[in-house]
């Protein structure tokens, strides 16, 4: 492969991604969730499955679906994240985003006997009981 990137784990097969990022000290959490809203959306880089902010230090978290060595490419190469802390990690079991879906009933299932189908539809989550906006300002659990 032509391109490398610290902290990247090329691959040759279609698979999901596990891009963990932390933000240069002294960039607040608005700038960052910005930043990292953005990087989910580029409609140049692979498809974006999931993507959460994190509380404590800037920064966050995405997976994305990469299907061939041009997504590859495209992920390890943007410049959203340029001056953050990267690490972008090919998951095993995560080929595809029905895997993705697959690995998380199969954990569920497996290590907490809980069943996906129904956590789906139950814990249906309920953003008026939290302020999660100003979580996402501040970087801290409100």
């Amino acid at each position: 492969m032509s391109f490398e990137r610290a902290n990247a784990v090329p691959t040759n097969k279609s698979r999901c991604y596990l891009v963990y990022a932390l933000a240069p000290e002294g960039v607040r959490a608005a700038e960052a969730n910005r930043i990292i809203n953005e990087m989910t959306a580029d409609e140049g880089l692979p498809l974006a499955l999931w993507h959460d902010h994190f509380i404590g230090q800037a920064g966050g978290s995405i997976i994305f679906y990469v299907e061939n060595q041009s997504e590859q490419k495209a992920l390890f190469e943007n410049e959203h994240l340029d001056g953050w802390q990267v690490d972008y990690r090919p998951l095993v079991f995560s080929f595809s985003p029905s895997a993705f879906d697959a690995q998380t009933g199969f954990t569920l299932k497996q290590y907490r006997a809980t069943d996906w189908g129904k956590l789906r539809t139950k814990e249906r989550p309920n953003y008026g009981e939290r302020n999660v906006s100003q979580e996402a300002e501040t970087g801290e659990e409100a």
